[in-house]
């Protein structure tokens, strides 16, 4: 079993389970009651531009295959 315990490991899985729900939103599903993952992702690291540009410049950033 692996475990996170270093705060960098720890972010970027946050920001990959969050690339995740920003995918499903952008096919029509909600993820959350509260705030969405496309605003979470605006307001935390303040990219700007549609649903699928942030999705893309996001997996950029993570290294992981845009849409």
């Amino acid at each position: 079993m692996t475990m996170l315990t270093n705060p960098t490991q720890i972010n970027q899985f946050r920001y990959m389970t969050i690339l995740r729900g920003l995918g499903l939103e952008i096919k029509g599903m909600r993820v959350s009651k509260g705030m969405t993952m496309y605003a979470l992702i605006k307001k935390e690291l303040g990219l700007k531009g549609t649903k699928t540009a942030v999705y893309n410049d996001l997996a950029c950033m993570l290294g992981k295959p845009t849409i």
